[in-house]
């Protein structure tokens, strides 16, 4: 596949991101932290684009979040919010699409709805709170087990966003130009 093309993949996933950053945050009493819809559009990009264009395309992202262009929920950017109570959810963003994408690519030939639902489970939550949940903890100055608590907040949500996430990849699975045609791509 071309660079032109895998630049637009990424550029246009950022931007599906950065859209779903329109649905307004819900907040989460006790947290700064909000519930937003664009841990969906993370999944997304790791199972529809694969690991490497997928991070690319969260690394695109963070990048506008850098600029200052209000790309996140609530209409928030800039360099304050890499620093603040949300960082390390948002900085694992990159790392999570390429683990999912990852691990998709890898069962791609045996794709089932429970195998995504898992991956989105490990790569876009676990991986997630792995890094979010200690970040808040730091920058809040809070007991690492109250950040844990009030994280609970965000599972009901986050496991709707994974089963969501892998009905559309699945369902994507025989239209989806980047990873059904993969070895055609990676030769070109």
């Amino acid at each position: 596949m071309k660079k032109t093309y895998k630049l637009v993949y990424a550029a246009m996933f950022a931007a599906v991101i950065a859209a779903l950053g329109l649905v307004p945050p819900i907040p989460v009493p006790g947290s700064p932290v909000p519930i937003t819809a664009q841990t969906l559009g993370v999944m997304l990009a790791g199972g529809l684009l694969g690991a490497r264009l997928g991070g690319l395309s969260l690394l695109v992202l963070i990048a506008l979040i850098i600029s200052g262009a209000p790309v996140l929920s609530g209409m928030r950017g800039g360099i304050d919010e890499l620093v603040g109570p949300s960082a390390g959810y948002i900085l694992s963003w990159p790392l999570s699409a390429f683990i999912i994408g990852y691990l998709v690519e890898r069962s791609w030939r045996n794709l089932k709805m429970w195998k995504v639902i898992l991956i989105n489970i490990f790569g876009g939550i676990l991986l997630v709170y792995t890094a979010g949940i200690p970040v808040t903890a730091f920058v809040l100055d809070l007991p690492l087990t109250t950040a844990i608590i009030s994280a609970l907040a965000y599972v009901p949500g986050d496991l709707a966003k994974a089963l969501i996430a892998a009905f559309i990849v699945v369902k994507m699975k025989k239209s989806n130009p980047v990873l059904t045609n993969k070895k055609k791509n990676l030769a070109a």
